[in-house]
């Protein structure tokens, strides 16, 4: 009797033990989140962006056509203020899993988000997956590349047109269809335009960025060390020639009460273009869709101008990229790794470029429908990327680099303004360089 208690015993154990292993491996099977619970759903992922209005639109309808499209990952797109204020938010919990998969940086940012350590290159992605770059627009490509690395995923990019009335070039005997080109011929055209007291030929926003490219296409560096890109910049240099010509441009018309100063807010200048008050001005590419349908006159876009004694070299891309977070979790990089190559899918990037006026990253988004619709409706666009695809590579239109782009571009902006209220062109330049030479100094030593 006692022989038959123990072998039941035995087994009673032996099945215990078998249910145990036997639900043991069944939930270790099951994927687990960040905090170690048991979950059977998708993978989820936080994508952080600045984003608002129609911009946020659209992405949040690519976000969740990616959610429909598979069922294996989720992402919650996360507006996070301005670009300023969702860096600052990152700042806080960069590196650590509590880090969103993917943060929307600004260009000026690149340097600092690959100093941070806080995100893991597209570059290791792209290797492992032997994702095809050469699909996608080099000239956009080019400004997040740095040693033959790319570093982020470039996003909603654009770049400075020359917009313009055509009504008023029309009152004022000039050629509507064939838009000043050089410095000269935008000074000579200012003049005709301007009516005084009611319309100024020329205006350009009081930003940096605008600067910036006007040098980049005289082929013009903005600072020392290649642009930044062949080491640590330790010196601005843009108060060389090319700045100078630029500075004397914008001067030029000033004097002769040809240029209109509407300051630094984009609305500002947007609104005196549209009531007519001023004639040619500088704006995002972006920006053209808005220019159209909000004029009540016919809108031309050209390319930016440039010094008639130098050849033209292109543009510089501005806008913002999709950076990798460091310190989560493998699956969760592989999610975003997953929703950065939809992104760039020809059908998403379609979407995005009619929705918003970006470029489309992958050229083969301009032979979609819709866009070739949206093209006959606006054909304006066609020169913002025919100004993009015509710029020659080079260290000038790659962009600069430096870790206090924020910091030198409010250097330019103080210069402008010192410009326009009479301050001599080449110490307004200078002025701007020594405070970025400081703010890279700083920031070099911070880093020793």
């Amino acid at each position: 009797m006692k022989k038959k208690l123990r072998m039941l015993f035995v087994f009673s154990v032996l099945a215990a033990m078998l249910v145990t292993t036997a639900c043991s491996n069944s939930e270790s099977q099951k994927p687990k989140d960040d905090d170690g619970e048991k979950s059977s759903g998708p993978v989820e992922i936080n994508f952080w962006h600045a984003m608002s209005g129609a911009g946020q639109e659209v992405l949040d309808g690519i976000v969740a056509d990616f959610n429909t499209s598979q069922d294996k990952y989720k992402v919650n797109a996360e507006f996070q203020g301005t670009y300023e204020e969702s860096l600052t938010k990152l700042r806080s919990v960069g590196g650590t899993e509590n880090a969103p998969a993917i943060t929307q940086v600004f260009e000026v940012g690149t340097k600092y988000m690959i100093e941070s350590g806080f995100i893991e290159p597209m570059q290791t992605f792209i290797d492992k997956d032997n994702y095809d770059v050469s699909q996608l627009e080099e000239n956009i490509l080019n400004y997040y590349t740095v040693d033959g690395k790319l570093y982020s995923m470039p996003f909603n990019s654009s770049t400075p047109v020359m917009i313009y009335n055509k009504d008023a070039f029309k009152e004022a005997g000039l050629d509507p269809e064939d838009p000043p080109q050089t410095f000269e011929e935008v000074k000579a055209a200012a003049e005709k335009l301007t009516k005084k007291d009611e319309r100024y030929g020329f205006s350009m926003l009081t930003y940096g960025w605008f600067f910036e490219q006007l040098v980049a296409t005289q082929g013009g560096l903005y600072v020392n060390e290649e642009n930044g890109r062949e080491g640590d910049a330790t010196e601005a240099v843009f108060n060389g020639e090319e700045g100078m010509r630029v500075f004397k441009f914008l001067d030029d018309m000033n004097k002769a009460g040809t240029f209109g100063n509407y300051g630094t807010n984009w609305d500002d200048i947007r609104a005196a273009f549209q009531t007519g008050k001023v004639a040619m001005y500088l704006d995002s590419s972006a920006g053209v869709a808005n220019a159209i349908n909000s004029s009540p006159f016919d809108v031309g876009v050209a390319f930016i101008p440039y010094p008639e004694e130098v050849e033209r070299q292109g543009v510089a891309i501005g806008g913002a990229s999709l950076w990798m977070s460091k310190g989560i979790s493998e699956e969760k990089q592989e999610a975003a790794w997953e929703f950065m190559k939809y992104l760039q899918t020809p059908e998403s990037q379609a979407k995005w470029h009619i929705g918003t006026g970006y470029f489309a990253i992958n050229p083969a988004a301009y032979d979609e429908d819709i866009v070739k619709q949206e093209w006959e409706k606006y054909p304006q666009f066609k020169v913002t990327v025919d100004q993009l695809q015509q710029t020659k590579p080079s260290v000038a239109t790659q962009g600069a680099l430096i870790s206090v782009f924020p910091e030198s571009r409010q250097q330019v902006v103080t210069a402008l303004e010192n410009l326009y209220q009479g301050t001599d062109p080449q110490e307004a330049l200078d002025q701007a360089v020594e405070g970025t030479n400081r703010a890279i100094e700083i920031s070099n030593k911070t880093k020793q």
